[in-house]
């Protein structure tokens, strides 16, 4: 009976952790978070569930999150999904892939206003993948999908050196 009752516990709280439900933010939020003066190294991709190379990439950045969970090293994936789809699409997709690492959902339609308050360079596609480390100065953008999870690694190891 015991073992049932710690099996059925065990169970609830794995399925607790991978139906996180992402916070709806502004771009004031993400823009104050990934530009504080810090010595952390931010992996930012921007997404969405619609997006098939950007779901494609999306084990590269679970991959760089798992291998740097002691590291000062955070890994943020930006959801483009519409906020009417949070419920239906999002919260779903995020369990169905079972997403340990952060996710946000970004409530912005006007890409004009909030595209160059991120990254001036970025044009609007997705996926859109950001490395950055404020203290050391380093920045680096792709948009499109990322070659292999080597390319991300490399970028998080040039951010912390430079």
């Amino acid at each position: 009976m015991k073992s049932l009752v710690f099996l059925l516990l065990f169970s609830v709280m794995g399925f607790v952790s991978f139906a996180q439900k992402p916070p709806v933010v502004k771009i004031d939020y993400l823009e104050k978070r990934i530009k504080s003066s810090n010595d952390t190294t931010y992996v930012i991709n921007f997404w969405a569930t619609w997006c098939a190379p950007c779901v494609q990439e999306l084990p590269y950045f679970e991959k760089a999150d798992s291998l740097h969970k002691n590291d000062k090293v955070k890994v943020l994936l930006v959801s483009m999904d519409f906020k009417e789809d949070l419920k239906k699409k999002l919260i779903p997709f995020i369990k169905k892939k079972k997403l340990h690492s952060e996710v946000i959902l970004l409530d912005e339609i006007n890409a004009d206003y909030f595209i160059p308050k991120i990254d001036d360079k970025w044009g609007g596609a997705l996926p859109a993948t950001i490395v950055l480390n404020n203290a050391t100065g380093f920045h680096w953008l792709i948009e499109g999908k990322l070659k292999s999870h080597d390319q991300l690694e490399e970028q998080i190891k040039n951010a912390s050196k430079k």
